[in-house]
């Protein structure tokens, strides 16, 4: 299932990219990740990374991932984002935003007999007190030119 969700995950990006011209993407902390020397700041880690691709940009993405050179401030950074860390892409420009729930880490075990934990549609998320990580992101109130 996640082959085709990050075949998902290709097509909606390349769609906005292609019609904005950008496209951002929201990366969660993991150790698979690579952002050069840069690396996540601890509230990247918590929050997750935002990235911004557009056209002219030299990168590409294989079955695994985004691999890309990056500049951030003025050195650019070899990186490597798995396509399975990728939980939301956006464009402010169309208004539009595709959003995936975390799959669980490697470390973190599958609890196949609680639906809470399943992802299964329907599933009371909010009864365990954990809830599901959502993040929202205005559009209105963005200024542009940034």
């Amino acid at each position: 299932m996640a082959t085709g969700l990050n075949e998902l995950k290709k097509t909606v990006f390349y769609e906005m990219l292609n019609m904005a011209g950008r496209a951002f993407i929201v990366v969660r902390y993991s150790d698979d990740v690579m952002i050069g020397k840069r690396g996540f700041t601890e509230e990247e880690m918590k929050n997750g990374l935002v990235l911004v691709f557009n056209r002219r940009m030299n990168f590409s993405w294989d079955d695994s991932g985004i691999t890309a050179s990056l500049v951030f401030g003025t050195s650019p950074q070899k990186c490597f984002i798995p396509a399975d860390d990728i939980v939301m892409i956006y464009s402010p420009e169309l208004n539009s935003q595709f959003i995936t729930a975390s799959q669980p880490s490697k470390e973190e075990p599958k609890d196949k007999g609680d639906p809470r934990r399943s992802g299964a549609p329907g599933a009371d998320h909010e009864a365990d007190g954990k809830g599901a990580k959502v993040v929202q992101f205005d559009f209105k109130n963005r200024k542009r030119g940034r």
